[in-house]
């Protein structure tokens, strides 16, 4: 069996989507969070075979730690299980955002850190909690791994046969390119749709408008419906790519208003031509 015990810290939309995926490959999953019915939730569901609420107690003879909690919220994670880790135990995390995830890891997990792999799902939905999980939300989908100099060859093999069983496709990145990437892939797509629907919302037609809302409106904002508080950590843990990727981003919408207030048709048309071409490509 890969994993005997699986211990995962956070049993919303990715962790117990993990925990559903990874079925048949682990002798028992415990689950840990601060909300009991939640937790009372996953196991009704069958998604996890019991529940602790203190960290500590959940990690307790798991080879396997899955930490699946808000970016904010890894380093008091780190500091809560490093000592109630097994000596052989492998720690990984979900996290969007890679250098501050690691930096949290080194400074808090002591000598378990060379067993830490970094890790993080390109997967997901704009629900969130347990009950939003499935176990196909994985297939096909990448998953990156930024190993380190630092990190163990058999910890490292581990994670990665543990995603390749949730039917996912595993890369590896470097932590500062994987940031990089993220912050204009999904970081700045996401702070575009809050943004966007921030700006609408304070209007004073606000009704009006939203009740005229088009499938095109909903597509696009779909996203805003995402956990406010996870995102507020990637923002603040992703702060230097996020920006640079804002300034860039910025300086088009600057020179698509311009062609606008020019009412400089071939530069719009040119414009709207290029990101077409970019998109089609993309979904083909």
């Amino acid at each position: 069996m890969l994993i005997k015990r699986l211990s995962i810290i956070g049993v919303g939309l990715i962790g117990g989507s993990l925990a559903r995926a990874l079925r048949g490959v682990c002798g028992e999953i415990v689950g840990c969070g601060r909300n009991r019915a939640n937790l009372q939730k996953a196991v009704e569901l069958g998604v996890i075979d019991r529940y602790e609420t203190v960290p500590a107690s959940a990690v307790n003879g798991a080879d396997m730690v899955i930490v699946a909690v808000p970016l904010g919220s890894m380093a008091a994670m780190f500091a809560a299980i490093r000592d109630a880790l097994s000596p052989d135990a492998v720690i990984s995390d979900v996290g969007s955002a890679k250098a501050s995830v690691v930096e949290d890891a080194r400074q808090h997990l002591g000598e378990h850190f060379r067993r830490f792999v970094p890790a993080h799902p390109i997967a997901g939905t704009e629900k969130s909690g347990v009950a939003a999980s499935f176990a196909e939300l994985f297939e096909k989908r990448r998953v990156i791994i930024t190993p380190l100099s630092e990190t163990d060859s058999a910890a490292y093999a581990k994670v990665s046969a543990m995603w390749e069983k949730t039917g996912a496709d595993v890369v590896d990145m470097s932590v500062e390119h994987h940031d990089k990437v993220l912050a204009a892939t999904s970081h700045l797509p996401h702070l575009l749709a809050y943004s966007l629907v921030d700006t609408l919302a304070k209007m004073e037609a606000s009704t009006e408008i939203f009740s005229f809302a088009a499938g095109g409106f909903r597509d696009f904002t779909r996203i805003a419906s995402s956990d406010p508080r996870m995102w507020r950590d990637i923002c603040i843990a992703n702060q230097k790519a996020i920006l640079e990727m804002l300034a860039h981003f910025n300086d088009d919408l600057a020179d698509l208003t311009d062609a606008v207030r020019s009412g400089d048709a071939e530069r719009i048309e040119n414009i709207f031509g290029r990101a077409k071409a970019a998109r089609d490509n993309f979904c083909g």
